[in-house]
């Protein structure tokens, strides 16, 4: 998602990967020797701690544990922008090189980010890559944004960094972390527990990686094989044996609910969407990043987990 695609059409993020990256060095370099005072490098210190997010659902976040004591710029902010195949541009090597904070998701997921953040080093700026704060490493499922324990580690992450780069106001920090998680995040905790205590156990299938890191918390039944979901996330094919199986799976009505990322609905999705209706299997959807554009952390997520929700209630009866 570069770019807007239409329905049905696969990304290619690895060849667009390799494309890429010949030019990201130099352009987190020209990044590097340009004013940091053009637009997009951020805040200056009179108006707050300057913080960058490469994904604006880790800003969502930072914005909110920050308040007014932070000014925060979210590179990707587009839900037709895909992290994993961002062209970054000079303004973006500029606002990293500024940054007293830089907040990148890594394992994999947005490289362009830690190689601009690598070739704009300062001892001042605090950079938080969330696979490192989370034991993940390249390889393991990047998504990492939905997994409620990881969003816990982040958030603490992050108002350590705050408190590090400005501690006169670690107390304001510190109360900032306390109303996030147990106001503005508890609808999102409580529906991720309420969803585990009604449908636990439920047999459900999805359309990549990305549900395979809440499914868990929500004690769901994942039967979609692991290979089918790793490749539609990465953009490759997945094998005549895996579709075959979910196809099974559909036309058995082996699973009650089908969760697909809307974003990258590719052919293959698409039929399992068509078919799982077909079978009255209930459908709902997820999105890879903040929908709509401007959304909170928690808006986005609480919609997707009562859509969800609803989709268990008809498709399990109860």
């Amino acid at each position: 998602m570069s770019s807007a695609l239409p329905s049905g059409v696969t990304r290619g993020r690895l060849a667009r990967r390799v494309a890429g990256a010949a030019a990201l060095v130099a352009l987190a370099l020209a990044g590097c020797s340009t004013s940091s005072g053009d637009k997009g490098s951020g805040a200056s210190a009179a108006t707050g701690v300057n913080v960058v997010a490469a994904e604006n659902f880790w800003g969502s976040l930072a914005t909110q544990l920050g308040g007014p004591h932070v000014k925060v710029t979210s590179i990707i902010d587009n839900p037709d922008a895909d992290p994993h195949d961002y062209e970054p541009t000079a303004a973006d090597g500029r606002a990293i090189a500024a940054a007293k904070v830089a907040i990148i998701n890594g394992v994999g997921y947005d490289a362009w980010a830690t190689k601009l953040a690598d070739a704009n080093p300062t001892p001042s700026r605090t950079t938080l890559t969330v696979g490192d704060l989370v034991g993940a490493k390249d390889g393991d499922n990047p998504h990492r944004w939905y997994n409620p324990d990881n969003v816990r580690t982040v958030i603490d992450a992050i108002t350590a960094a705050y408190k590090k780069t400005d501690p006169a106001d670690a107390a304001f920090f510190d109360a900032q972390h306390t109303t996030v998680l147990t106001t503005n995040l508890k609808t999102y905790f409580d529906t991720i527990t309420a969803i585990k205590a009604s449908y636990g156990g439920t047999p459900v299938g999805a359309s990549e990686s990305i549900f395979s890191m809440v499914s868990p918390a929500l004690g769901l039944d994942l039967l979609t094989p692991p290979a089918f979901l790793t490749a539609i996330s990465e953009g490759t094919d997945p094998t005549p044996a895996d579709k075959a199986t979910i196809d099974a799976q559909i036309a058995n009505k082996q699973i009650k609910v089908y969760v697909y990322n809307s974003q990258n609905a590719t052919p293959d999705i698409q039929t399992q969407v068509d078919a799982a209706k077909a079978q009255k299997i209930p459908v709902t959807t997820i999105t890879e990043t903040l929908t709509p554009a401007g959304a909170s952390f928690q808006d986005w997520q609480v919609a997707q987990l009562q859509a969800l929700q609803k989709a268990l209630a008809a498709g399990t009866g109860k």
